[in-house]
């Protein structure tokens, strides 16, 4: 299967059959064609006095906007509900963009002309609060429950809480994880994946002077989305924060642990663990250099697993190859940034569409269904149990490999602003690895930007 770079990063997901797995269709990531993309449905009609649509059998018509899966497994999961639920509710699947950042402006433009036809969104983890603060899409609190909550991860739920109530229920997940090169390793005498990021250094830069590998680590350092979230996995690391856990309108980034988590960051290239070259790196270049045999670690998302061993993407067996959770400060604990997908219900459709989004929202998100989608497109579940099934943890054994990881996620920060945030952190962690400015100059400029932009978030 192939999905699109890369889910919570600015691009959409998409992947293909899994059928007979093989290594080049394992949890793959890339472009996604639209080509051959059927739209599911047959013509509505409206409800007329402001009621919801129907389609000609009298079923509520359900439109559910999400980007292209080539996997197949998610049409099939359509079919599915709609052949069950005959007569009652339609879901007719509308294909987005793959790239999420027009995706977004769609949708935004769509509720800024009064809400549109899309009654359903499956959408990215930073969304939320961005349309939960101008009542864009409906408070689920009621519907999804707390007991309900407890058995999700809690990373995906945090990134659908904003002031206090839930707007969405986790789709599917991701997380960043430390791939690392376990022959390299075992040839080095090293009997464990480093826990901290110190030990990191000292194991790439050994290997690197042993094997002559060329990069010690690779990672996402360019002045994106991706950026972003492999700076923040850096600050997060050493106990930094963006903004106040009780007071998401107050920018606390401005602290030793986050300087301190940028200094990590820097020090990477100042010691020649990672080359400079790394300041412009998305999760392509990263992918190519651990591929092609070098380099010693990468942070990349689990999807690069599944590309190990393919003759056409890898120089590296599967054998060769080991993924943990990334590394944490001396005192403090691993975090990942949060990837993946979350339902949204547009509050501006009628009630009865907006309870028919629910029922298929409830059917998506049972352990059947997500166990469907780890299976046929290795989508990584929401709910904890699927993580100690044998026949995911077989099949997708990535789960098993980075499960930590994924356990152990940190979403970016929840604010309605967060867009505009994301901009001044990409440019100014940037500027750090680019020797453009010192982890204090950077710290302080966010500080004062991000609280600004913070100010003008509607309340």
């Amino acid at each position: 299967m192939r999905r699109a770079r890369r889910v919570g990063t600015g691009r959409a997901v998409g992947r293909r059959g899994f059928g007979a797995v093989s290594r080049r269709d394992f949890l793959r990531i890339g472009g996604v064609s639209l080509a051959g993309a059927a739209l599911l449905g047959t013509a509505a009609c409206g409800g007329g006095g402001g009621g919801p649509q129907t389609a000609d059998d009298g079923s509520i018509v359900v439109v559910f906007s999400a980007a292209p899966d080539d996997s197949g497994s998610l049409t099939s999961l359509i079919e599915q509900f709609n052949e069950d639920r005959a007569g009652e509710i339609q879901i007719d699947y509308r294909q987005q963009p793959t790239d999420t950042g027009a995706y977004f402006d769609q949708l935004r433009t769509q509720f800024q002309a009064g809400g549109g036809d899309i009654a359903l969104i499956g959408g990215d983890v930073i969304w939320p609060a961005q349309f939960a603060a101008n009542g864009w899409i409906s408070d689920l609190s009621d519907l999804f429950t707390e007991d309900m909550r407890s058995g999700f991860i809690e990373g995906p739920i945090e990134s659908n809480t904003y002031d206090g109530s839930v707007f969405g229920v986790p789709w599917f997940t991701d997380a960043g994880v430390l791939h690392y090169r376990q022959d390299l390793l075992d040839d080095a005498g090293i009997s464990e994946p480093p826990a901290t990021w110190t030990e990191l250094k000292e194991m790439a830069s050994q290997i690197q002077e042993e094997a002559g590998t060329e990069w010690g680590y690779v990672f996402q350092g360019g002045n994106y989305e991706g950026g972003t979230v492999n700076g923040l996995e850096f600050i997060n690391s050493f106990g930094g924060a963006v903004l106040n856990e009780d007071d998401v309108t107050q920018v606390t980034i401005d602290s030793p642990e986050s300087v301190a988590g940028l200094e990590m960051a820097r020090s990477m290239v100042d010691d020649e663990v990672s080359q400079q070259a790394v300041s412009t790196y998305t999760e392509e270049e990263s992918e190519a250099a651990f591929l092609n045999g070098n380099a010693v670690f990468c942070r990349n998302w689990p999807y690069m697993y599944g590309l190990v061993g393919d003759p056409e993407a890898s120089q590296i067996e599967t054998e060769q190859v080991g993924v943990s959770a990334l590394p944490a400060a001396e005192d403090g604990e691993s975090v990942s940034g949060l990837g993946g997908w979350n339902f949204y219900v547009n509050a501006a459709v009628p009630q009865e569409t907006q309870d028919a989004a629910w029922e298929f929202i409830q059917f998506m998100t049972d352990p059947e269904q997500q166990k469907f989608r780890a299976l046929e497109g290795g989508f990584l579940p929401t709910l904890t149990d699927l993580y100690d099934d044998p026949e995911i943890l077989d099949e997708v054994p990535v789960i098993a490999l980075g499960g930590e990881a994924l356990q152990r996620t940190v979403p970016r920060p929840v604010s309605p602003v967060y867009s505009d945030m994301s901009l001044q952190m990409a440019e100014q962690f940037n500027a750090v690895l680019n020797g453009n400015a010192s982890p204090e100059e950077a710290i302080t400029t966010l500080q004062e930007n991000l609280q600004g932009i913070a100010d003008q978030a509607p309340e």
